[in-house]
Parts: C-alpha cells; structure tokens; sequence
C-alpha cells in the first residue's frame, strides 16, 4: 500500500495541516503506530498515547491541540467515522471464492441469483432462494424453504435452518445459528418434560450482522423477528418469539428470554439479561451485567439488578460501599444511647 495522503483526505473531505504529499503505507492505532502509518484520535482516554506516537499522519477533530510539528494532521468532525470510511474504501470485503464450488449440494429446486458464491461442503435444500451478488461460505448448511437476500454474507459453518428469511446485505459470522427450535416443554402428572413443537420461524431485516457463535430460536409460532440495521455481537442467546426493532445494539453474551420485545435504537451492553414476555421501549440503554425483570417504559440509561435509573442505581451502590461504615456509626449510636439511659436511670424498653 502506498497512498498519497491527499488522495485520503478527498475520501473524508479532511483538512489538512502539513505535508499532503506525505505516502501512507499502512494503518494502525494510536498505541502500534509507526512511521508511514496513518491513526486517529478520538476518546480523550487515548490522548495520553500522542506525545509518542510514531504515525506520519493522524486524523483529529477540530478541537484537538495540534502540539506536535512532526506530524500531519488531518481534521474533520468525527475522527472514528472517517477513519472507518477510509478503510471501507481501501479495504470492501472480496469474497475469498467465486462461483460455485463442485463438492457443494444445490437441490435442484433451488433458486440462485446472479453472481452467487457459493464454497466448499454447502448445502442449500429444496425451496430456497439465494439472492444476488450474495456469499456463501464453506460448510454452511441451509435448510429446506429458507430465503436469503442480496448481497448478503456468510460465514463458513453457519447454520440457517427450515422456513427462515434473511434481508438485504445481511452478514451472518461463523458458527452462527438462525432458526433453532426454540426452549419450550411442559410437564406431565408424573413431572416429565415433553417437547411442544416449535413451527414458527425467524425473520432478520436489511442491514443486520450477527456474530460468531450467536443463536437465534425458531418462534414457537409465528416468527422471531431482528430488525433492520441492528447489530449482534458474537456468543448471544434470542430465544423464540423475541422481537427486536431497528438499529439496536446486543452486545457480546446477552440474553433475551422468550417473547420479549426490545424497541428500536436500544443498547444492551455484555450480559445482560433479560426475563421472558418483557418489553422494552425506543432509546434505551442497559449497562453491562445488569438483570431486566420487568418491562422498561421510558427511554435512558439503566444499571444494576434488578436494573434501575442510572442515577437511582449509583446512588445505591455508593450507599452499599459505605454499608460497614453505616453499621459501625449506628453501633456507635447505640452504645452513647446505652451510656445515656444508665446515667439518667430511665428504664430499657
């Protein structure tokens, strides 16, 4: 790689201060970076890694204090979008196969758009539909009926079971389970589990990706539902019927128990939990580890278990910090109180 640093800054509409003609070869974090590198800077926290920062060039926003004349800077609103646009450009996904691998099974029922990749070990049973331009890697297994949209991506040993259906531009990451039965028994006289068959479906809109390792449950009836640009991290449980709107974030081992409903632009940070037949309204935030069992109806931002207000939430952990001291004043108390009652001779109720 070797780029002109003003070829760069057009991408992002940057300004530049210093040396356009400087040549890129590589891009890194504040902390690795070396000579020929382009960085950015975007949380104060990293700022303490500039005073030895080796790049040639960093992108800052417009309130940064440019200290250093050993550097180019390029300045635009927000650092971590444009460094993202500009890896986009040099660097779109390029699937690693074309065309249709001999040793993959495609029933004959099967409709396959134009431009499909399809790797090695692939099955795609009868009634399905593979969208265009869309990717499907090695040893991933599609079930019978199920639709995939355009341009989508899929990672090898994926799992997408009978019935399911996948938007536009959807990326499913290795491991991942779309269509499980979902976790549903009930008890008999003699407090036997049977089985209650699981016939629904799932549903995941335009725009989603999913990470490794995460399941998505079939809906026992009906259809488990992602909505469009909402984003999975890797090794999280949805269980069935589940709903979840637009552009809501679940962070790395979350878990949604069944039916519950999750509103659109929400934030679930790691291991969260959520009980069954819950909703959660638009615009909320859930802090990491914290336990939801009951429905969430204002939008903001909640801690704890069982969660509360953030603010109702630190006031709390700051009295529960400070409990022994609590205890040890009102000991304290008692004792004056005990020494008062002797000295007066009033009586001990």
């Amino acid at each position: 790689m070797n780029i002109k640093l003003s070829e760069i800054a057009k991408i992002v509409n940057a300004e530049i201060s210093g040396d356009e003609n400087i040549i890129i070869n590589n891009f890194s974090s504040i902390d690795e970076s070396e000579q020929g590198d382009l960085t950015f800077i975007t949380d104060s926290k990293y700022e303490k890694y500039f005073a030895s920062c080796k790049a040639s060039a960093i992108i800052v926003n417009e309130k940064f204090n440019k200290s250093r004349n050993d550097i180019t800077y390029l300045t635009v609103k927000n650092p971590q979008i444009a460094f993202a646009n500009i890896l986009s450009k040099y660097f779109p996904f390029k699937a690693s196969l074309s065309g249709i691998d001999t040793s993959a099974f495609i029933d004959s029922s099967a409709k396959i758009g134009q431009n499909v990749s399809v790797g090695k070990n692939v099955i795609i049973s009868e009634g399905c539909k593979i969208g265009d331009n869309t990717v499907i890697l090695h040893n991933t297994v599609i079930m019978q009926n199920v639709e995939v949209g355009n341009d989508c991506i899929v990672y090898p040993n994926v799992t997408i079971r009978e019935g399911c259906k996948l938007g536009n531009r959807v990326i499913l990451h290795s491991g991942v389970v779309i269509g499980s039965d979902g976790f549903g028994y009930y008890t008999d006289e003699n407090n036997v589990y049977h089985k209650i068959p699981q016939i629904g479906i799932v549903i995941i809109g335009d725009d989603v990706e999913i990470g490794s390792n995460t399941t998505i449950d079939r809906a026992a009836l009906g259809a488990t539902i992602i909505g469009n640009g909402t984003k999975i991290d890797n090794l999280v449980q949805i269980a069935h019927n589940v709903k979840i709107g637009k552009n809501t974030v679940l962070s790395s081992q979350v878990g949604v128990s069944g039916s519950t409903k999750i509103g659109n632009n929400c934030i679930l940070a790691g291991q969260v939990g959520l009980a069954g037949h819950l909703e959660i309204v638009d615009n909320v935030i859930l802090l990491a580890k914290s336990g939801i069992p009951k429905t969430i109806s204002k939008p903001g931002m909640y801690f704890g278990y069982p969660a509360k207000p953030h603010r109702e939430a630190l006031r709390l952990e700051a009295h529960l910090r400070n409990f022994q001291n609590y205890v040890d004043k009102l000991k304290q108390l008692e004792e004056k109180i005990s020494e008062l009652e002797d000295k007066s001779g009033i009586k001990k109720t």
